[in-house]
Formats: C-alpha cells, sequence, structure tokens
C-alpha cells in the first residue's frame, strides 16, 4: 500500500516513465505506475508539508530510537481542521456495501492508473473489508471528503492501529494506507490536510506513531526496498501488453522457461483452516522476532489477516506426522482490470505476504507457493526483496524491479535498515 504522492515529493524515473505510452513500459515501470505512486509536482513545495511534521529531515544521519514529539491527548485539538468551501469530513463506514462500494470507485478510477488507460487495479469491496476492518479497528480511522451538495466521495484515507515492534521497542502504531483524491481536487491540496486530520484523530486515541509505505521519496525512509516479478502466465502477460518478449527468445521458449510444476512438492500442503491459526500465529510471531520493523499479530489480527477468503488471501500449512504446524506460506490477490484487449479483460497479480520455512527448505515453499498461485490462475506473482525472500528471487527466475518502495515511520526515529531487516507487509 502505498501514502499518494499527492503528499509531496517526485521521483523522476517514475515521472519519465509516465511520459511513455503504456506499450513502450518495461514490466518493471508500469508496475511502479500501477502502484499508485503518482509523482507530484518538483521543486521546493514537494516537501513544505512533510518539513512541519515530526518526520527526520532528508540526509540527516539518525542513530537513536524513540519519538521526535513527546505529547499526550490532552495536547490534541479537538475540532476537525477545516476543509475548502463545499467540502466536509465523513466517516466511511466499509462493512455498508453501498460505502464500501463508493471507496471502491473512488481508487479504482483515482488511486492507479496507466497514462494510455490500459490497465486499472480492481480493489474488490471484499479486499478493502478484508484491508480495513481487523480486529479494534475503528470507524474513526476510515476517513472521507464529501462534496456537500452532491454527497460525492472525493477523497479517502484509513489508518489502522496496530502493535508495531522497531528494533526491540513494540509501541501502538497505525498503519496509514490508501490515501487518495480525485483528480479534479488535486489542486486543492486536500492531501496533507487529509493526513493532519487522520493524525488528530489517532491522537485522539492516545496513538502518536505511525508506518506507511510509498513510491516516492519523502522525508525521511527507514528503508528502500525493491518489488521482484515472477511470471506465471508470459503468454498473457505479454498479449496485453504488460511484458515484452526478450530479445532472442520465442513465445514458445518464454512459455517454457517460467513453466511451473502442476502439483506443489511438500506432501500435505493445504490451506489453513481455524484450527491451525493459534500454532500458526506463534510460529508466524517467533519468525517476526527476528526483524527490526515487525507486527506483533493478536489471535485476532492473525486470524483476520491470513486464514483464506477467495479471491482475496490464501494461505497454506504444513503439518508434521504429529500433527504439528511447520511451515506457512501465503499471497493476496490485487486484480487489474484490462482496458481495450480483445482477448483479456483482467490481469490476476498475487503478492507475496507472510511465509515461513521451518521443515523444508524456504526456496521449496515458495516454488509451491508459485504452484498453488498458478493454480488460483494468478498470471504474476510480485515479492519484495524484504524479510528471507532474497533466498529465493533469484532461484524462482523473479525479475528484478528497478524502482524502490520506501517504508516510513511518523514520529518515530530509528536508524537505517536494509530490506532483509524489515518484517511488515503493508497492503
Amino acid at each position: 500500500g502505498a501514502l499518494a504522492a499527492a503528499a509531496g515529493g517526485a521521483d523522476g524515473a517514475l515521472a519519465a516513465a509516465a511520459g511513455k505510452p503504456a506499450s513502450a513500459l518495461t514490466q518493471e515501470e508500469l508496475f511502479r505506475l500501477m502502484q499508485g505512486r503518482r509523482a507530484a509536482k518538483q521543486g521546493n513545495e514537494s516537501h513544505a508539508f512533510w518539513d512541519t511534521q515530526p518526520v527526520p529531515k532528508i540526509g540527516t544521519q539518525v542513530e537513536e530510537y524513540g519519538p521526535l514529539v513527546h505529547q499526550t491527548v490532552d495536547d490534541i485539538r479537538t475540532d476537525p481542521y477545516g476543509m475548502p468551501t463545499g467540502f466536509g469530513w465523513d466517516e466511511i463506514d466499509v462493512t455498508d456495501n453501498g460505502q464500501a462500494n463508493e471507496v471502491y470507485m473512488l481508487l479504482t478510477e483515482n488511486y492507479v492508473e496507466d497514462d494510455d488507460n490500459m490497465f486499472r487495479f480492481d480493489y474488490s469491496t471484499e479486499f478493502l473489508e478484508w484491508a480495513l476492518t481487523p480486529p479494534g479497528y475503528s470507524k474513526d480511522l476510515h476517513l472521507g471528503v464529501r462534496h456537500n451538495k452532491t454527497k460525492k466521495l472525493m477523497a479517502f484515507i484509513s489508518g489502522i492501529p496496530a502493535d508495531m515492534r522497531v528494533n526491540q521497542e513494540t509501541t501502538r502504531m497505525v498503519e496509514i494506507n490508501f490515501l487518495c483524491v480525485h483528480k479534479k481536487l488535486r489542486s486543492k491540496r486536500l492531501a496533507p490536510m487529509l493526513i493532519k486530520e487522520i493524525t488528530r484523530r489517532v491522537n485522539l486515541l492516545g496513538v502518536f506513531q505511525a508506518v506507511y509505505t510509498a513510491g516516492v521519496v519523502l522525508p525521511k525512509p527507514i528503508a528502500a526496498c525493491r518489488y521482484y516479478h515472477r511470471s506465471l502466465d508470459p503468454k498473457k502477460l505479454i498479449e496485453i501488453g504488460f511484458s515484452r518478449l526478450q530479445p532472442r527468445m520465442t513465445m514458445t521458449r518464454t512459455v517454457r522457461l517460467f513453466k511451473m510444476k502442476e502439483e506443489p512438492n511438500i506432501p500435505g500442503i493445504r490451506p489453513m483452516e481455524p484450527r491451525d491459526t493459534a500454532e500458526a500465529r506463534v510460529l508466524l510471531n517467533d519468525y517476526l522476532s527476528k526483524f527490526q520493523l515487525a507486527p506483533i499479530l493478536t489471535q485476532g489480527e492473525f486470524d483476520h489477516q491470513l486464514l483464506p477468503r477467495e479471491g482475496v488471501i490464501d494461505s497454506y500449512v504444513v503439518e508434521d506426522a504429529d500433527g504439528k504446524i511447520t511451515d506457512i506460506c501465503s499471497f493476496y490477490h490485487l486484480p487489474s482490470t484490462v482496458i481495450g484487449n480483445p482477448k483479456h479483460n483482467k490481469l490476476n497479480a498475487a503478492y507475496s505476504f507472510y511465509n515461513v520455512a521451518t521443515s523444508v527448505p524456504f526456496k521449496l515453499l515458495m516454488e509451491d507457493a508459485l504452484i498453488l498461485a498458478k493454480q488460483k490462475s494468478i498470471d504474476v506473482f510480485n515479492a519484495l526483496n524484504i524479510m528471507d525472500n532474497d533466498e529465493f528471487l533469484k532461484h524462482l527466475k523473479f525479475g528484478i524491479g528497478d524502482g524502490n518502495l520506501q517504508y516510513y515511520l511518523y514520529n518515530w526515529k530509528c536508524p537505517d535498515m536494509e530490506p532483509p531487516q524489515i518484517g511488515l507487509v503493508l497492503l
């Protein structure tokens, strides 16, 4: 998930990619455009907003851990920030089909696009409900902006409370995501208002830190990670203009290169069930404890995030002869609509989520994740180079991307991290 670039900052390579027709983009350039990380105006105003916020300045060396600003709930204003004339705040109930559909439409039409309008992310309402309603969520932090006359939803931002461990210290934070402003309102500088207002609401809950990701460089990343992509249906990806045949490669050879086995390698690997989750949570939390930035999942959060939901999240477990859960793999679905292609209307993409291997090599577990994703009609499988993912990326024929995904902390200092020190996946 990305904090939209509308909040400031621009990336030259991405801006250059945006000027090309989609058919001329590399797979990675297209992915970066499809992530919804659009470059904002270049220039001095880029970081003007962030320079007013409790985040380290770009170029500063951070050696210690802890908050930049110490606050209590008593320090926080109780009235909402003002809005431009004609617009007002509204809390969105994503468990209500009508309101969830409004968020879906806003994101579909404004959050993610490529310049030739060939692909459009398709955040289903089921995906949004999964992403936005874990145990302990606050409707107060599903924040919308409506047009006062038409009542049309014109902007959205979300915050999800979570216990986050940075180094050895655990802090209550919110995960900020889905910041989206309608194209017609981009000139009104709504993004900083959304960030300020959701910060105020989060602070009133007694939470003063946040974590978020963005494809642009803002003040100041704690880590720069990279996406890798594994073709599962290369013929389809080439037919829709998503990727191209490599030099001196025929379609037949390309299909053969990326061909997967029909069935998983690991005997007895199966979908996760409710009876598995108590053991699986301990396994995952133990695994995540070795990373510098990671969530600490309650049982309710684990069940919500990892139990399979058709077309949203798939999770699998391996159990030993004694019935003990030894391994977990999982991926979530984020398809795109393919516009104007005579053969295909949907691009099925999966994203690596949380994976733990203790009884089998990690490479073998992730090969099975690819096979299982292919069985679910996934066309391309994406993964960041975080956690232990470097162990399998090259071996399993993932292609390296050329764009970074930055991780950020709000009002929390910490030294820079390398991607393998990150143990957190944000949707």
